[in-house]
Order: structure tokens, then C-alpha cells, then sequence
């Protein structure tokens, strides 16, 4: 009878035989699955990653690659490669046993699949290594509704002394296409996010970082990933990754023999060995990804509600503009200076006043960049009365206090160097070099770790409505070495794992403060940071032709209301045009309120307070790019709100060729077809006119989007920016 039934289900159509001893383990979100199989062998694989299938038992007719005695192609599938025995290609994770066995086989041992929370299901899957007590657990947290996959790695063992990991990647994704296009990220300080898509061809393609802190300066750890063809903003199919880490990372992009693209990535393990004693956990940081059958519009715009939703703290809330006194006064300045800007920022019509560095320290003042640092004293000189004076006539001037802080680093001429110099990462018997003036606080060291938690504990107990903090980090780690640790080879990671844990600890006790990350421009964002930031800022150079491009990038992972725009005197543009830029994502401002001319205070007063209006459109809207800066004279781009019935639509000259603008209509995304909208320009500079009548231009969301409208952007009109309304 038995046999009689295998042979029954062995004629079923489209089921193979191996259905019958593979085990499939579907991770799934609402349109998107991953799909995992434990061969007969106990190998765990990956056979999947793509669209969701409607009927889920379908997964075990997809093949697999061909196995048998002679070949190894089957560990090109593997969904965690280990080093060391049968494969020959880039391994996920390499150790050293604690016999000095460099080998790994892990096999599969279970799984388990069970809810996380509403709309988040996680799938946790045990592995083993069958001849020493090596554990490893992979986690693929699927946020159903948001189409995005979180994934991570738990490494553990209980052999006789410690285990050396060489490598302990995040994710190991295996995906066979025609063909791959990568989309990656690069630049250097006031240039950063320049994109370079790629094909990528048989072999290694890898994309690092080794600076230790602010590890993203020259290339983030996010990836767009066509394949088969070029993906565009609303067509083809696209995996939209980014790794949570704020220190070195490494995405490896393998082409492998079948033609099939096995992509790791993780901790960069460069300089990295790390010791792993007996019973201890070692958890990878998460890869982030999504899958798009419709382009790379409809992967960002994942990517954001997800990072709205459950990673940004308050990313379904509000946010504060401000005013920033660095481009007033740079490093000069006193209490009366300050307290004539907080009327400066109220009459501006900002929420919040920011002071900037150069209000510590004492005996090595903190008067430029070469001094100063770690000495979180109030400077007497300048501020007599101290920080609390300032919260106090800041609120009374009707507007709120925030303060810089750069509790990471230190000068090499401050009272704190002179008694901790231990304290710092700085190699022994060689040329102390510095990075700004400044090095990098040895936050492996729990003693740093309890120093820079006090320096803000302090600051928030003693001014309990301070109502910001910009937190700084503007040193790369040069010579790395470390006075207190005992595995040198761990310093990298755990410095980053002392950041969070001091950042953790702040969270905890202050869950609501507003902190943005900063780094000299956007040498430090990745979603490890931004659990603990609200906002980050994306460049130093505020040039606001130069923030189209920087945007434009950075939106592809990041959502606006996370992004920090600020109106400066950087470049040649008007006010208008530097406003209308900022606009496009968390507004602020560093610039002389009282340089201002009447007409450009007046236009400033009036789009703060449509800014009010109309920023969660621009904050929780869905973002839909209409023209590149990168392939057009004009850029545009919308936000719309999740009921369709409000619309913010940026547009901007980039070209300066002759009659460069908008000669046809732009198409429109992301409205409802049914619905008729009324378009209305904003943000019209006083004693400038509008070519566009609010009284005629009602159209269908299905006209707008089919035909399109003409927002007549040229020289004259160099920013135009259209609010959409459904007429009732």
C-alpha cells in the first residue's frame, strides 16, 4: 500500500520526486517570497527569490541545481556557504575550530515560523555543524505589508576554548537571472551618492568600506540590483539592499560558473578576526531588502514605509525645522549673540533654535577645530551662565533649544587627552595621525562607553527641555589599536557594537528626543544608526543643484522625512530655488536672519508656514520620481498621500543649455485615475505671478497621469513646486 502510494504521487504531474524528501520553507510578504529547501543531504538551500506564488506548494516544482556524486554545483545554492570543505566559491562564514580544524559543514537541523508582531512574521532556521558542537541560526524577519526582508545571522558553539570567525556574514542570497545590473554608490566628502550602474561579470564584485567610523564616506553599504535587463522607476525587476551597520561593511557580488549571482553581505572581515568564546553569542547585523517587479519606484517607496513604520523613531510622527547658527557666527559668538538669533528664529517662523560647535571647554576653548574636544564643560567666557540660561530665553523668545555634541572624538589638545590619552585609538610606537584636528574615543573600552552616555545623560537630566541634539562624528579610525582590548582583531566591530550600546541606553531613557546623525556630510547613514536617529544629514555641500542629485540618490533607501535639507548661501541659486529644494524632505535652515532682504523674509515667513501645511504629504507620501536629474534638463518628482487626495510636485532646471525647461507635459505617478485634481502653485516669490490658474487647472488623476501637464519650468521659473488637491 505504501509503495503504492509513493507511486501515486510520483505521477502527479508537475511534482518531482525529490518533493518527497526536500523540505520547502516559503518566507513570504505580501507580493514577494523567498524560498529556502533542505535537500535529502540536510543542505540548506536557496532556491528562490522573486515574485510570490499564488498557490505556495508550488515552490517544490522549482529545480534545483543538478547534484550528484561528482559535482559541487549545489553548494553554489547554499543559504549560508560555510568555508573549508566542498564549496569553491565565497563563503558566508570561515572559522577556526577550537582544535584548529579550519573547516565547517553545517547541516540542517529545523526550523520554525511564528508571528513577530502585526503583519511581521519571523522564520528562524537552526544549523549545525554535524562534527563539532558549532551552531549556526539564520533569521528572515518578513514585514508582509512593506514587501521588505530583514536578515541576520546567530553564530554559537560550545567547544572547549574559543572559536576564531574569520568571516560571519549577514545573508547569503542566491539568484539566477539573463543577466545583472548594479547600481552602487560613491564620492568623497561634499560628493557623495554618485550612482554607477554596472553589469557585472563572471567573478567578483565587491563593494567596502574600512574606515571604521563614518564607514559610508566613500561608498554606503545600499545596493539597487537589476536583473535581466536595466530596471527603470516603474518597469522591470529590481532588489533594492542595504546592510544595517555604521562601521566597515562588504557586499560581494559573485558570478558564479552557472552564470547565477550568489550576493554576501556583511562586517567587513578585513582586520576583523574575531575570538569567540564558548556559550557567547555572536549576532550579525541585518541585511535590509526588497524585491520589485515594477521598477525601483515601487522598491524605494517599500524600503520607506518599512522605515517609517518600524525602524526611524517617531517616523510616523512630526519633526522640527530650525535654525542653525553656524553659517552667523561659526565659532564667535557669546550669550547676547545667541539670544539675538532665538528673535531671529522666531521671527523666521522655525520651531527650534540649533546651536552649533564652539560652546565647550575651558582650558583649551573650544575657538576653532584644533581643540577642545571631549571637554563637554560649558565655555565661561562665552556662556556664563551656561546651557540652561540659553533653553530658558530660547523658550521665552518662543522657539525651542538644541545643542551639537561629538562625544565620539577627542582633540589631541583637551584635558581630556591629557588624562585619558589611553582612551583614544591610536597605535603605539607610531606618528599619532588625526582627522580634522580630532581622533577617535576607544568605544570597544566599557569606561568610554559610561563617559559618553554621562556626556548626554548629563546634558538632558540638568536641561530636561533641551529639545534636540545634532550628534557629530568627523574622524575615520587611523591606526587602529586599542589600550584596553584583548583581541585587537576586534576592535572594528566592537567599537560599533559600544556606539549602540550607548545609543541604546540614551533611547531607552529619552525615547522621544529628536537626534540627527551627522558626519561631515553623509559619511555615516545606514539603518544600524537610524534606530536610534531620527534624521541624518546627507552632505556638508548644501549647494542646492548639487542636493537635487544627492536626494535624489539617498531617496532610493532613505524616506524624506529622514533627510535633513537646509537652506545656506551655498551656490548661485535664489532663495526660492534653495528653499524649494529643501523642501523635499525635513526643512531647516542655517542662514543670517537678519541679512535677509524684506522680500526674502517675507517669501520665507510665508512657505514655513506651507510647509506646516503641507509636510506630511512630503513625510508619509509615497514618493514617485518623474524625470532624473541624471538623464533630463529638468527634475521632478511628487509625494502623494496615502488617500490619493493630496499631491506635493517638485520640479527643477538642472540644464542650463539654451531653452533648456519643460517643452512637453510631464507625465504624473501614484495618483487615482477617478479622481479630478485642482493644481495650485506654492512657494511663488513675492511680486512673481504664477502661469498656472488654480481656477482652470482641474484635471483627472487619469489625464494627468496619461497626457500629463506642463509645469513650464525654464530659466525664468528655474523651481516650480504644485500642490494637487482632489476637487470636491
Amino acid at each position: 500500500m505504501k509503495l503504492l502510494f509513493v507511486f501515486l504521487l510520483l505521477a502527479l504531474p508537475g511534482l518531482h520526486a525529490t518533493a518527497l524528501a526536500d523540505i520547502n520553507i516559503p518566507i513570504e510578504t505580501q507580493h514577494t517570497a523567498l524560498v529556502l529547501r533542505v535537500d535529502t543531504a540536510q543542505n540548506l538551500l536557496n532556491i528562490y527569490l522573486g515574485k510570490r506564488l499564488q498557490n505556495q506548494a508550488e515552490y517544490a516544482g522549482i529545480r534545483g541545481n543538478p547534484r550528484n556524486e561528482e559535482t559541487y554545483s549545489y553548494m553554489f545554492q547554499s543559504a549560508y556557504t560555510p568555508a573549508g570543505g566542498r564549496n569553491l566559491l565565497e563563503p558566508a562564514i570561515q572559522a577556526l575550530h577550537a582544535d584548529g580544524n579550519p573547516s565547517l559543514d553545517l547541516k540542517y537541523v529545523r526550523h520554525e515560523t511564528k508571528s513577530a508582531g502585526s503583519g511581521i512574521q519571523l522564520t528562524t532556521v537552526y544549523l549545525k555543524d554535524p562534527k563539532y558542537p558549532f551552531e549556526v541560526t539564520l533569521y528572515y524577519k518578513a514585514y508582509i505589508n512593506e514587501d521588505v526582508i530583514e536578515q541576520w545571522s546567530l553564530i554559537h558553539h560550545s567547544e572547549k576554548t574559543a572559536v576564531r570567525l574569520h568571516k560571519y556574514a549577514s545573508a547569503n542570497l542566491y539568484i539566477p537571472a539573463k543577466d545583472y545590473y548594479l547600481t552602487h554608490f560613491h564620492g568623497d566628502w561634499a560628493q557623495e551618492m554618485r550612482p554607477d550602474e554596472t553589469p557585472l561579470a563572471a567573478g567578483m564584485t565587491i563593494l567596502d568600506s574600512k574606515l571604521g567610523t563614518r564607514a559610508d564616506l566613500f561608498q554606503p553599504p545600499s545596493f539597487l540590483l537589476s536583473l535581466n535587463k536595466p530596471a527603470n522607476e516603474e518597469t522591470g525587476e529590481v532588489i533594492a539592499g542595504t546592510l544595517a551597520w555604521s562601521g566597515n561593511f562588504q557586499l560581494a557580488f559573485e558570478v558564479d560558473p552557472l552564470h547565477h549571482l550568489r550576493v554576501i553581505a556583511g562586517i567587513n572581515p578585513y582586520a576583523s578576526d574575531y575570538l569567540l568564546p564558548p556559550g557567547r553569542e555572536f549576532v550579525t547585523p541585518a541585511l535590509l531588502y526588497t524585491y520589485s517587479s515594477q521598477g525601483k519606484g515601487l522598491a524605494s517607496r517599500n524600503m520607506h514605509n518599512w522605515a517609517r513604520k518600524y525602524r526611524i523613531p517617531q517616523g510616523q510622527g512630526t519633526r522640527l525645522t530650525l535654525l542653525n547658527n553656524w553659517e552667523a557666527t561659526q565659532f564667535d559668538f557669546n550669550e547676547d549673540v545667541l539670544t539675538a538669533l532665538f528673535k531671529d528664529a522666531k521671527k523666521l517662523g522655525v520651531d527650534l533654535f540649533l546651536l552649533d560647535d564652539g560652546w565647550f571647554a575651558n582650558k583649551y576653548p573650544r575657538n576653532n577645530d584644533r581643540a577642545g574636544l571631549g571637554d563637554w564643560q560649558e565655555n565661561v567666557k562665552k556662556l556664563p551662565h551656561g546651557l540652561g540660561y540659553l533653553v530658558k530665553e530660547a523658550e521665552q523668545a518662543g522657539v525651542r533649544f538644541g545643542v551639537w555634541l561629538e562625544p565620539e572624538m577627542v582633540s589631541p589638545k583637551s584635558e581630556l587627552y591629557e588624562k585619558h590619552s589611553d582612551w583614544v585609538i591610536k597605535a603605539p610606537n607610531r606618528q599619532q595621525s588625526v582627522f580634522r584636528n580630532q581622533q577617535v574615543l576607544d568605544l570597544s573600552n566599557p569606561q568610554v562607553q559610561e563617559f559618553v552616555y554621562g556626556i548626554v545623560n548629563d546634558l538632558l537630566t540638568k536641561n530636561p527641555t533641551l529639545a534636540y541634539i545634532k550628534w557629530d562624528c568627523n574622524a575615520a579610525i587611523y591606526n587602529a589599536y586599542s589600550a584596553t582590548s584583548a583581541n585587537q582583531s576586534q576592535l572594528y566591530v566592537d567599537y560599533v557594537q559600544g556606539l549602540y550600546k550607548v545609543l541604546a541606553r540614551i533611547r531607552t531613557k529619552y525615547p522621544t528626543i529628536p537626534m540627527m546623525l551627522c558626519s561631515g556630510g553623509g559619511g555615516r547613514v545606514d539603518y544600524g544608526g537610524l534606530q536610534y536617529f531620527t534624521e541624518f544629514w546627507p552632505s556638508d555641500n548644501t549647494d542646492p543643484l548639487e542636493r537635487i542629485f544627492m536626494q535624489w540618490d539617498y531617496s532610493y533607501f532613505y524616506p524624506a522625512i529622514a533627510t535633513c535639507n537646509h537652506i545656506t548661501d551655498w551656490g548661485r541659486q535664489p532663495l526660492k530655488f534653495r528653499t524649494d529644494v529643501a523642501m523635499m524632505g525635513k526643512m531647516g535652515y542655517d542662514i543670517v536672519v537678519s541679512k535677509l532682504s524684506e522680500n526674502d523674509l517675507q517669501f520665507s515667513q510665508q512657505t514655513l508656514k506651507t510647509y506646516e501645511r503641507v509636510h506630511d504629504v512630503i513625510w508619509q507620501g509615497d514618493l514617485f520620481r518623474l524625470q532624473s536629474p541624471h538623464t533630463s534638463d529638468v527634475a521632478s518628482l511628487m509625494f502623494v498621500n496615502p488617500a490619493q487626495d493630496k499631491a506635493m510636485w517638485f520640479n527643477y532646471l538642472v540644464g542650463n543649455r539654451y531653452k533648456s525647461g519643460t517643452v512637453e507635459p510631464i507625465r504624473l505617478s501614484g495618483l487615482n485615475p477617478a479622481k479630478r485634481y485642482t493644481l495650485q502653485e506654492v512657494n511663488i516669490y513675492p511680486g512673481s505671478r504664477s502661469f498656472i490658474n488654480a481656477n482652470t487647472a482641474t484635471y483627472s488623476g487619469d489625464y494627468l497621469m496619461t497626457v500629463g501637464f506642463n509645469p513650464q519650468v525654464s530659466a525664468n521659473r528655474a523651481s516650480v513646486v504644485l500642490e494637487l488637491t482632489e476637487a470636491k
